[in-house]
C-alpha cells in the first residue's frame, strides 16, 4: 500500500487531487522537508482508491481520508484507529511510523533498489535509510549463499587437493 510508508502529517494532510490515476501517482505536498514529491500508485491500491472514492465522494480540494463528517481525518484518530486495527490482532507493538520501517526493511529484504528506497521515503540520505532499514539477526541469513563471492568460487577452491601448512 502507497501510504503505509508515510508519515502522519503527510498521510492526513492528503486530498484527493493529489491522487493521479492518470499517471499512476500520488503527488505528497505536506513533507517534513518540505520538498514535494510524487510515489507511484500500485495498481492495486489504485483499484482499492477508485472504490473508495466512488463511496466517498468528495471534489478534489477535499481530504482524501475525512471523519464521518467529511472533515480532515485528524492524526489522533488515525493513529487510535491503527492501534485498535493491530490490537485486535494481537500485534501488540504498533505505531503508523512502524510501518515506515516495516515497509523499508521489507522493500531491501525484497532485493529493492536502496535508492528508490531513499527517494520512496522522502529521505535525503542514505544515513537515514539504513536507520529505517535496520537489518538485523536471521534477515543476514536470507540469500546469504546466493550473493556471497566465496560461494561463486567454490568450484575454483575445491579443485585444489590441500593446503599445506608450514611449520614453524
Amino acid at each position: 500500500m502507497a501510504f503505509v510508508f508515510n508519515r502522519l502529517n503527510t498521510l492526513s494532510n492528503l486530498k484527493i487531487k493529489d491522487i493521479d490515476f492518470e499517471n499512476h501517482e500520488v503527488s505528497l505536498r505536506k513533507v517534513k522537508n518540505k520538498k514535494q514529491y510524487a510515489i507511484p500508485l500500485t495498481p492495486s491500491l489504485e483499484h482499492a482508491l477508485i472504490d473508495y472514492l466512488r463511496f466517498r465522494k468528495g471534489t478534489p480540494d477535499d481530504y482524501l481520508f475525512c471523519n464521518q463528517y467529511g472533515d480532515k481525518f485528524q492524526k489522533d484518530s488515525i493513529t487510535t484507529a491503527i492501534y485498535r486495527y493491530n490490537h485486535s490482532r494481537g500485534v501488540l507493538k504498533t505505531s503508523i511510523h512502524l510501518f515506515r520501517h516495516t515497509f523499508a526493511k521489507n522493500w531491501i529484504l525484497n532485493r529493492g533498489d536502496p535508492f528508490r528506497l531513499k527517494a520512496i521515503l522522502g529521505h535525503s540520505t542514505m544515513e537515514m535509510v539504513n536507520r529505517y532499514v535496520n537489518i538485523f539477526g536471521r534477515d543476514l541469513h536470507k540469500d546469504f549463499d546466493v550473493f556471497n563471492p566465496l560461494e561463486k568460487m567454490k568450484g575454483f577452491m575445491t579443485n585444489k587437493k590441500s593446503i599445506k601448512m608450514r611449520k614453524q
